[in-house]
């Protein structure tokens, strides 16, 4: 498609599209260049999502999302009630662990990662809230996978898969098993597998006990720790059935 056919709002999208947690902050120059929109265009694009907040000029010339556009997606839907009502149990994980406590949902063959919790003592991780990932790639993100949808399954095991660390399972048959005994088992270990430097313990989180799986919540340690994993899964699961349930009744108070 052409520039003359794009919509004013697909400029706009496409203006946006160009930030993301590697690209946070760019100049006019190099917006353009990744929209493939003329110079003038994108200035026009930019200088109006200024005005409107969605973007914000720094001292230097470049631009990065503004608070307006932040405001805006904080109020999703999907992840407003599912935050405010796990956050207390990730606190309260917090105070029993004083590890990361992370809460990620699925969207497509990717997880977003929504909350999280750290201390000063915490693993340094390299996620982060309103990351994304491929869904296979993290323990979390193997939870999600081991119930989602059949196609969902099928479309991540028969692409390539790739390997972060040299512990990442990439074999499809052998992430096959790993997505059955996650179904059987609600929790999972990952060790290593996004990071040299982590070990990470994830579960579903339902809407109510047996409803479907809307999140995966997990707690990540430094891999030299990782012997405390296996004492980690009992307050883990705990604390998603605790989330479960609450959204369960909430749920329940809106039918």
């Amino acid at each position: 498609m052409s520039t003359t056919q794009i919509t004013a709002a697909g400029k706009v999208l496409k203006v946006l599209s160009t930030f993301d947690r590697e690209r946070p902050s760019q100049t006019l120059s190099e917006i353009a260049q990744r929209t493939g929109l003329a110079l003038s265009t994108t200035h026009r694009v930019v200088t109006e999502l200024a005005g409107w907040g969605a973007l914000e000029r720094e001292e230097d010339g470049s631009w990065h999302v503004g608070l307006r556009l932040w405001e805006i997606a904080s109020g999703c839907p999907r992840t407003q009630i599912l935050r405010d009502v796990a956050l207390p149990f990730m606190q309260d994980l917090y105070e029993a662990t004083h590890e990361n406590i992370q809460l990620a949902v699925r969207e497509g063959t990717e997880l977003v990662f929504v909350e999280r919790i750290a201390g000063h003592r915490s693993v340094e991780l390299v996620t982060m809230v309103g990351a994304r990932f491929p869904i296979g790639s993290t323990g979390m993100g193997r939870v999600l996978l081991a119930h989602a949808p059949r196609d969902i399954q099928e479309e991540v095991l028969e692409a390539p898969l790739r390997a972060w660390t040299p512990h990442t399972v990439t074999n499809p048959k052998t992430l096959r098993a790993q997505l059955d005994r996650i179904r059987r088992e609600q929790v999972f270990v990952s060790d290593r597998q996004l990071s040299e430097s982590t070990v990470a313990v994830a579960a579903p989180v339902r809407i109510g006990r047996t409803g479907p799986v809307s999140a995966a919540l997990g707690i990540v340690i430094a891999a030299h720790g990782a012997a405390r994993a296996q004492g980690l899964r009992e307050p883990l699961l705990r604390a998603a059935y605790e989330v479960s349930d609450e959204l369960g009744r909430r749920a329940h108070r809106t039918d």
